[in-house]
């Protein structure tokens, strides 16, 4: 049984369809479960840090998300905006084409360029799109993030393929205990969310982390 399985989840709402009353929702199903944090998109990050207010949610902005081919610069604002409206860790999209072209030092130089402009206390963690990109891609990617400063590598945004066992075991086994691993994509049930953990996931990214946690606690009886 892997204990306290509620704070290993970032409870996602990236929809872009996603409404006022989607982003309510979603505070008030982190506050009941007490997940780790919410994933949404920048232009909800204020209205959450309203909902969430006297609560240990943090809140995850993205950038770049979910196609990566965003300028840096405009990454960095992204970034730079989604803290100022009280965002607590940063989730960017690594350039995927880069990544594809063995690009490596250009993605390098855009994660240090989001990290260098970002409070150090904010965490921040790098999408490389591990389902699009090759095995030797990956590796490589992880190298990139290490070098640009990040705290997490994660595997995917959710919307072009879904992490794995597989990808999860390659990605921690070439941070090498320089980086924490986040997995999402395709995240929705409890037996996938602990092969996950148990392959090497610090970080779990779902949409479904309430339908997980209700089959966790009636399997438990919480």
């Amino acid at each position: 049984m892997i204990g306290n399985l509620n704070l290993y989840f970032d409870h996602s709402l990236l929809m872009p369809e996603t409404d006022l009353k989607g982003i309510i929702k979603l505070c008030h199903e982190a506050k009941e479960h007490k997940f780790f944090g919410i994933a949404i998109n920048p232009y909800w990050v204020a209205d959450a840090k309203r909902e969430l207010s006297g609560s240990d949610v943090r809140i995850i902005s993205v950038t770049g998300f979910p196609l990566s081919a965003n300028r840096v610069d405009i990454k960095v604002i992204e970034a730079v905006k989604g803290v100022e409206d009280g965002a607590d860790e940063i989730d960017m999209v690594a350039n995927i084409g880069r990544l594809a072209s063995g690009d490596y030092q250009m993605v390098e130089k855009e994660i240090y360029e989001v990290r260098r402009n970002l409070p150090k206390k904010i965490i921040l963690k790098v999408i490389i799109e591990a389902p699009k990109i090759s095995p030797q891609n990956q590796i490589e990617a992880v190298k990139a993030v290490v070098n640009g400063g990040a705290q997490f590598v994660k595997t995917a945004t959710g919307f072009f393929g879904g992490a794995t066992v597989e990808i999860v075991k390659r990605l921690r086994e070439a941070a090498d205990g320089k980086l924490k691993i986040k997995a999402s994509g395709g995240i929705r049930t409890l037996a996938d969310t602990e092969a996950l953990i148990m392959a090497g996931a610090d970080r779990i990214g779902s949409s479904a982390s309430v339908k997980i946690m209700k089959e966790y606690q009636q399997r438990h009886r919480l």
